[in-house]
């Protein structure tokens, strides 16, 4: 990253291009198209954050390495999103969650346990005056209503596909070099986000270092039909293996997210369905009774990818791109719409009082805004997978004494289904309800 770039930003026309007659000299020789926010990466975040974004009076861009119908027609991922309340709020708030009610299964109750201990953990959402605790949808799914949402919004100007090929940054906006199928297209931006997933190229572009953490296990995620129906019921079990987890699905199914070692994933991979859903009532056991009718699975590797700073000059990272975290406690997507979201209300308050959308104290603002949120979910997810599946026998009756305490304490239980719901430290305006 580096080098200069012109600095006076021409006035815009409504689609985000130059106005005539209005261009600097360093656009008398091309058109180049300018931008207040450009955001890199079309998948569950990125979207999210440009539909945040369609009434806010921002000229913005989303560019997508994909077309979308690629996207949302693959039925080879099977995986399941478990999303906090704070998430199924944001969603209602921005427009998403009627597309979803009919495939939603609501979060009522939870249970955690560990594979051979006494302790248990039980929580129940009425005990709480709420419904749910949140609920599940599948991922795909979830992306086909984040598109239709999106289709519908006219003001978000989308390159699609185009990858980022280059970024330099100056004093008043970044100048950005996209890859497309008709050659290479140019454009300035005020403010470029990172929604670029765990190997995200303008975090690299950006020079910003990352702290990763091979955990040495390999997620397979598939549905199935339990004997009895889960009922609103998830669980979280866990073992020396890894964990298991067992989320409610629509027409009585079930989504299991299993993990092996990483030495044990090919053969894992290998196995028929018979031989895997043994292995799955190995490790789960029998509480929602004999496993049948296993859907397709997919694998994933488990990192943890964390970038060591999130904002750089003219540039912010948010979801993947800035932490990629064990799934354990399905922290992840309700983490990075969190970050999409404090984001966007940032820049809609810069843009009410005319400040610069890239400015450096407002990305400062928002890297501070999200300090509380992310260190604590980043430590509860890293702490909660090694503690929970460590072997260590000494651990074994501390695990169980701590699941107790916090089953039999109405106000421990509470404090951590606050956390679970996404609502550590100040919730935005879309997880309270409302526009900002």
């Amino acid at each position: 990253m580096g080098g200069n770039v012109p600095v006076a930003l021409p006035r815009r026309d409504a689609a985000g291009h130059p106005a005539p007659g209005k261009r600097p000299a360093a656009y008398h020789c091309r058109m180049t198209p300018v931008f207040d926010v450009t955001i890199i990466g079309g998948g569950l975040v990125g979207t999210s954050l440009a539909i945040a974004l369609q009434h806010s009076g921002l000229a913005v861009a989303l560019i997508e390495a994909a077309m979308p119908q690629v996207l949302s027609q693959s039925r080879d991922d099977e995986r399941n999103l478990a999303l906090a309340r704070a998430s199924t709020v944001a969603l209602q708030t921005l427009g998403v969650w009627p597309r979803l009610m009919a495939v939603a299964t609501p979060i009522e109750r939870l249970h955690v346990s560990r594979v051979g201990e006494f302790g248990s953990l039980r929580l129940a959402a009425g005990e709480a005056g709420l419904a749910a605790f949140g609920a599940v949808v599948p991922a795909r799914q979830l992306g086909q209503a984040l598109q239709q949402e999106l289709e519908m919004c006219t003001r978000i100007h989308r390159y699609m596909p185009a990858e980022l090929a280059a970024l330099e940054t100056g004093a008043d906006y970044a100048s950005v070099r996209l890859h497309t199928p008709d050659g290479e297209v140019v454009l300035a931006t005020r403010l470029l986000v990172g929604a670029d997933g765990t190997a995200s190229r303008v975090r690299a572009l950006c020079g910003l270092g990352t702290e990763d953490v091979d955990y040495a296990q390999t997620l397979f995620a598939c549905s199935l039909l339990p004997q009895r129906p889960l009922d609103g019921l998830a669980y979280e079990r866990f073992s020396d293996s890894g964990p298991v987890a067992l989320l409610p699905l629509a027409e009585r199914r079930a989504g299991l997210v299993l993990s092996v070692p990483a030495g044990e994933a090919a053969a894992t991979a290998a196995l028929d369905d018979a031989a895997f859903l043994a292995l799955a009532q190995q490790r789960f056991g029998w509480r929602a009774g004999r496993f049948s009718r296993p859907g397709r699975r997919s694998a994933h590797a488990i990192r943890r990818v964390v970038a060591r700073s999130i904002t750089a000059p003219r540039c912010v990272l948010v979801g993947n791109a800035a932490q990629t975290l064990h799934p354990i406690g399905a922290q992840g997507f309700n983490l990075g719409l969190r970050d999409a979201l404090t984001l966007a209300q940032l820049l809609i308050d810069a843009e009410r009082s005319g400040s610069d959308p890239g400015a450096a104290a407002l990305l400062q603002r928002h890297a501070a805004l999200r300090r509380e949120d992310r260190e604590g979910t980043m430590a509860f997810s890293d702490g909660l997978v090694r503690l929970a599946c460590h072997p260590a026998r000494l651990l074994s009756p501390l695990r169980s004494l701590g699941l107790l305490l916090l089953d039999g304490l109405p106000q421990a239980g509470a404090w951590v289904a606050r956390r679970g719901m996404g609502f550590r430290g100040r919730p935005t305006a879309y997880a309270q309800g409302y526009l900002p």
